[in-house]
């Protein structure tokens, strides 16, 4: 770079222009795959960076320009992919404003750029392989700057979605989307983190919290949540479980079958009502999808006893197992005469009263290989 070029980079350094340049800082750092590595011997980008270098001693005490220095000097080191290198470059750069701040008796935090310099720290730890570094980087700067925009995106909040992203304690990752939802509520718009802090509750076993988000989200109906394609149906099931008296859960599998049966022999069609699941309770072909709402069954068992006599098979099915068993029955209807009766184990820690216990889940018309 001649010294006619620093002088324009100089010239350029305005409060004007600070905004492009953090722009084009924060789309590097949000790049999942950096620009190819320029040579390390490449004569031209040496002599770059050594003027670059020699900027930044220049700017002295001056935010500005040191900002300025650092965003060229970080652009050159992504590009070369020496990520060690720039977070050790831009935490000193965060520590040197603080310094300057207090040396002036302003408030150490006051440094505009330091939440950035430490999120691009942490942003450059984070791709050399070292997560728990970039952790602490991206939770300073947090807690020790105020938040600043660029580009429209608030650097807070790129901070939060990569903690997110990044630690796997439950318990912070709580903390983390509880600020994200109060601080943002844009971004809760689709209920989406509303859903993954229900999760994240769930995960420590702290069920009231977590029946609590859950219903919170259960107004979203539609959103779609990248991991999981069922979150709404999943989240109501928690809900309504929770909710609901549960009294229709068995420890033994062999006592609810029997209950069904006898109901079946007497045609009794509102005790057998009374022995299916009061939640997601499903009425489908084999091969059809129990989650389609249009699968759910609220109908009178009634109207396909009268006049008919069910049997059902003295033995489960042969492919029932631990968690899954199936009972035949027959002689509902001249359409479909066969439906097999499903009976689950029951998934809901939350209650360890019914958890694994049995309930009649559901339906399946026709036989089974057909």
């Amino acid at each position: 770079m001649s010294r006619r070029r620093v002088a324009r980079f100089r010239a350029a350094a305005t409060p004007l222009i600070v905004a492009a340049i953090l722009a084009g800082t924060f789309a590097l750092a949000s790049c999942s795959s950096p620009p190819a590595q320029v040579p390390d011997g490449a004569a031209a980008d040496r002599s770059e960076f050594d003027e670059l270098l020699g900027v930044l001693k220049e700017a002295g005490a001056d935010p500005l320009r040191r900002f300025a220095a650092l965003r060229q000097i970080s652009a050159n080191l992504i590009r070369q992919r020496e990520y060690a290198r720039l977070g050790a470059l831009l935490s000193s750069g965060a520590e040197a404003g603080r310094s300057d701040a207090a040396e002036g008796s302003a408030d150490a935090s006051a440094d505009p750029f330091g939440a950035w310099y430490l999120f691009t720290a942490a942003y450059a730890y984070e791709q050399a392989g070292s997560a728990p570094i970039a952790a602490i980087y991206y939770d300073r700067a947090l807690e020790d700057y105020p938040d600043s925009a660029v580009d429209g995106r608030s650097i807070h909040r790129e901070c939060l979605s990569r903690l997110i992203a990044i630690v796997d304690s439950p318990e912070r990752r709580i903390g983390y989307y509880k600020d994200l939802i109060a601080r943002f509520p844009g971004e809760a718009t689709d209920g989406a983190p509303i859903f993954l802090l229900a999760r994240e509750y769930e995960r420590i076993g702290d069920w009231d919290l977590a029946v609590k988000a859950y219903s919170e989200f259960l107004p979203f109906f539609g959103t779609a949540i990248p991991g999981y394609p069922d979150a709404f149906r999943y989240a109501r099931s928690v809900v309504d479980l929770y909710n609901s008296p549960k009294d229709w859960a068995y420890k033994d599998l062999q006592a609810l079958v029997g209950k069904v049966r006898a109901a079946l022999a007497a045609g009794d069609a509102y005790k057998l009502r009374s022995y299916r699941a009061k939640v997601n309770f499903f009425a489908s072909g084999w091969h059809a999808d129990e989650v389609d709402s249009n699968a759910r069954a609220l109908f009178d068992f009634g109207e396909f006893m009268s006049g008919s006599r069910i049997s059902s098979a003295a033995e489960l099915d042969p492919d029932s197992n631990r968690r899954e068993a199936y009972l035949k029955t027959w002689g509902w209807t001249d359409k479909i005469s066969t439906w097999y009766f499903c009976f689950r184990r029951i998934y809901f820690p939350a209650d360890p009263e019914i958890h694994g216990s049995w309930e009649w889940a559901g339906i399946y018309f026709g036989e089974k290989n057909q």
